[in-house]
């Protein structure tokens, strides 16, 4: 949510940035709110004269019963009450004008970055950099349910029984697999200096609407029936939800905290071939890691946290590479994104596995999580990014460290963490 002193001041500006983000039916909502936050002024001002009138004027009152002149007295008590009746109406009015207001401000879009490319969807988002060398092996890569299967590693049939559609059990050698890259993101983050944490898995409403968009909240979440409680969709929700309406001292700044949680998502949409097995699913688990920062220090932030997740890819020797989201693929909160995406040997092409996100002041100025700094009051700048994400990205684990007899190569930095194993083999 944008600051109304910034619409205010710059409505060519909020406009232009609705213009990049290919939102054009929301420009008629930047003149909305300069008409509502003038309407809002107004109000408040007369409200502040109408009082000090009021205050004013009930002092004659003793005065006047003190000359006998009561008469005038009950002229002067009938103005105030007057004057009360008009204050009580005008405060009702600024309610309802200050909840339509914030309704609207809260679907205008942040300011984008001046470096984000503009574009209108995914379709021109914009490679920055590949780590690693894509291979294609000269044998075939099956579908990863198919890898999976063939260690008894995963069952959707006895899943779509239990559940339904989008949920799956994980069986094995590929479930410990599963576990083994879960803790080795978690030792791997801590070694970063991140703050470990295990948070709520559900969350207030007044939380979701902090963190993300109306649009993202209608695709995404799960909501608990009949009480003010939501399924998170990543744990970067209840993370920077833990701050929420606290002043932070701005020597405690950065925090920097890594967290582990299951994820619920509806997942609406398509879903293609690829997309079966366990790319898309409504349940998954997940490393992730937030920052909340003072705002000259989110771009820096920014880079280390994107870097963190390549760095663990290629430790895990898959290749990835990063891509930067335009204008149009960028959520309303987000003033800056990129991608990590893997390699698929089986597709011959790239997909998400993570991305990292800077939104700027826009959380917390809707959470109230502020700094104290040596020159007053600010909001903080607030970041998150995904560590890995099991299982979507065993996909990319399996197809690029699957081997010609059918085993699947472990890493020598995951070994550890599969009780020594060098490889998954069929038994």
């Amino acid at each position: 949510m944008l600051d109304i002193k910034f619409v205010r001041e710059n409505p060519d500006v909020v406009k232009q940035n609705i213009k990049n983000k290919f939102q054009d039916r929301k420009l008629e909502m930047v003149d909305q709110v300069l008409e509502l936050d003038q309407k809002n002024r107004d109000i408040k001002q007369e409200v502040e004269a109408l009082r000090a009138n009021k205050n004013q004027v009930s002092k004659q009152i003793g005065a006047l019963m003190a000359h006998g002149q009561k008469e005038e007295a009950e002229k002067v008590k009938a103005q105030i009450a007057a004057d009360g009746a008009k204050i009580d109406a005008l405060t009702e009015e600024e309610k309802t004008v200050e909840a339509e207001l914030k309704k609207i401000m809260m679907v205008i879009p942040n300011i984008i970055d001046p470096t984000v490319p503009i574009g209108k969807d995914d379709s021109e988002n914009v490679e920055v950099q590949r780590y690693g060398e894509p291979v294609v092996p000269d044998f075939e890569i099956p579908y990863h349910g198919e890898i999976m299967e063939s260690f008894n590693g995963l069952d959707l049939d006895s899943a779509r029984k239990v559940a339904g559609n989008g949920f799956y059990y994980l069986m094995g050698d590929i479930a410990r697999l599963h576990s083994a890259v879960i803790s080795y993101a978690r030792d791997f983050m801590i070694d970063r200096g991140f703050t470990y944490c295990i948070p709520p898995f559900m969350i207030r409403s007044d939380v979701v609407t902090g963190v993300m968009s109306f649009d993202e909240m209608d695709a995404m979440m799960y909501k608990i029936e009949g009480e003010d409680l939501y399924l998170i969709g990543t744990s970067e929700h209840s993370m920077i939800g833990k701050f929420i309406d606290t002043i932070i001292q701005e020597e405690n700044l950065p925090q920097t905290l890594t967290s582990y949680s299951p994820c619920f998502r509806k997942e609406k949409g398509a879903h293609g071939l690829e997309e079966r097995g366990v790319y898309r699913i409504h349940q998954f688990e997940k490393q992730e890691m937030i920052v909340v920062c003072k705002p000259e220090e989110s771009k820096m932030w920014f880079d280390k946290l994107w870097q963190n997740t390549v760095d663990l890819f290629v430790s895990m020797d898959i290749p990835v590479r990063t891509l930067e989201c335009c204008s149009g693929d960028l959520a309303d909160l987000k003033v800056k994104s990129v991608d990590v995406e893997a390699w698929s040997p089986r597709q011959k092409k790239y997909f998400e596995v993570g991305s990292c996100s800077n939104l700027g002041d826009a959380q917390a100025r809707r959470l109230k999580i502020r700094v104290n700094g040596e020159n007053g009051k600010y909001l903080a700048h607030t970041l998150n990014n995904t560590v890995v994400a099991p299982p979507r990205m065993l996909i990319a684990f399996l197809e690029n460290n699957l081997q010609a007899d059918g085993s699947v190569k472990i890493p020598e930095a995951l070994q550890p963490y599969m009780g020594g194993m060098k490889a998954i083999v069929k038994k």
